[in-house]
Order: C-alpha cells, then structure tokens, then sequence
C-alpha cells in the first residue's frame, strides 16, 4: 500500500469470488472481487489483481490450494471468504472450517497483507428449506469473527443488514449472489478497508414490491428443489464438484484493464 491506495491485490475463495452468478461462463465473470478492484483502481490505476477462487472449494482445499500462490504474489490487500461449502455438507465441522480460515489469516496478515473477510447472512431467509442450516452458519459466523480479532483482519459485517437477504440479490439457486449482490458485496468491502469515496450506501434497502402469494412462494421452492436442489445433491452423492477440472480465472498479478 502506499499513500492509502492499494496496489497488489489477491482474492482467495470459491464461486462466490470467482464470481457465479455475475456473467457467466460464456461472455465472462464479473463477481464482487472484480467490482471490488474496480473500486481499488479508481483510487490507484496502477492496481494490479490477482483471482485464485475456483468454485465448489471447501475451505480447506482453498488453503491448500491457493494460500501458498497468494503469498507469493506477495499482496497487500487479500479477500479470504469461505466456508459456505463446507457448512451444506452434512459432516459439517465448524471448528475445522474455522481453523482453515485462520491459517490463511495468520498466513497473510504475518506477510504484510491486510486481509478483510465477510459473515454470511442467514440462507435460511433466502431459501426456507435451508433454515436448519441456521445455528451452523451463526455458530461459523462467530468463529471468522474471533480469529479475525487475534489477526487484525478486517470484517465486512454482512450478516448484520437486513437488506442482504433480498432475494433480488441472490440468483435462482440461492446459493449466489446476483449481479446486484456483487455489486453490494464489493461496496461493503471498499467501505470496510476505508477506502476514499466509501460510504454505507451499501446497506439500504432496494425498492419495496409486492409479496408472493402462498400458492406463488409454494410453486417457488418446488421449481427450486427440482431445479437446484436435486442436481446439487446428485453431484454430492456422485462425489463431483461443479470446479473439477477447472483452475483459477486470473492467476496472476495484472492490470485491471
């Protein structure tokens, strides 16, 4: 960092920073690590980015897989946000998946980076089959909290605004965020690193609409069971992830444009 602008920029993760839901895999990923270089390079064009994230990662394939790249990047500013698929997973291990995250915090922060993470807000207000995920997601929720503090990592408080469960910001499968989420997302991380021309705009509210009727929210979660949910479980009984085969979209440090 110099003069408050950030030049060597790294975002590690899974299909939330790689950026489903923004694009697509045809005309390109856009995603909030992307939106949020934007915002980094507007304050210094010379910003260079690197993206590590590879979809359908746990968090400890992501430290094991992306930690060691990143540090030789040697960043000054780094994204760490995982752990979402881990906690679908029915031998969920909060202590685990919290412990990964805190490896790669003590990691980057003892190399000089500034590390800002994010809390996950409550799936189940997005997708009600997903509501007995709740105290998992709270419970992980407070641990990232608690090994940020010892590693001065820097919290983006998502979890805590009501407006980020607006289905408007997800995508059809609930698992991602939309075009509109992404944009949030990286709003609340210019916001959180204090970064000039910041504000907390982020955290309003989208425009009220009108709200399903029963038959219409019922006919929702079949289409979406049928649609997602199915074919989620499927690649989990087959043992298959949707990032077999697939590498990091921007590996190394380069100029936004």
């Amino acid at each position: 960092m110099t003069n408050g602008a950030y030049l060597r920029y790294v975002a590690l993760g899974d299909s939330q920073t790689e950026g489903i839901g923004d694009g697509d895999d045809t005309v390109g990923l856009r995603g909030f690590a992307d939106r949020f270089a934007e915002h980094l390079a507007a304050v210094d064009p010379g910003l260079r980015y690197a993206n590590l994230a590879v979809r359908g990662r746990l968090a400890g394939q992501v430290r094991a897989e992306q930690l060691a790249p990143a540090l030789a990047l040697r960043p000054d500013l780094v994204t760490v946000v995982a752990g979402v698929n881990d906690l679908l997973r029915p031998r969920f291990d909060a202590v685990a998946v919290a412990g990964h995250l805190e490896e790669m915090f003590a990691a980057l922060t003892a190399a000089g980076a500034h590390v800002v993470t994010v809390t996950v807000p409550d799936l189940g207000e997005i997708a009600p089959l997903a509501r007995p995920l709740g105290s998992r997601l709270a419970g992980l929720n407070d641990r990232v909290r608690a090994a940020a503090a010892r590693h001065g990592v820097t919290v983006a408080e998502i979890a805590a605004q009501p407006v980020a469960t607006d289905p408007r910001l997800w995508t059809a499968d609930r698992l991602h965020v939309s075009p509109v989420g992404h944009a949030r997302i990286a709003a609340a991380l210019a916001e959180a690193v204090r970064l000039p021309g910041s504000d907390d705009s982020w955290t309003l509210p989208l425009p009220p609409r009108p709200a399903p009727g029963r038959l219409q929210a019922a006919g929702a979660e079949l289409r979406w069971a049928a649609g997602f949910l199915g074919p989620w479980i499927g690649r989990r009984l087959r043992g298959r992830s949707s990032g077999d085969g697939r590498t990091a979209k921007r590996p190394d440090l380069l100029p936004l444009r």
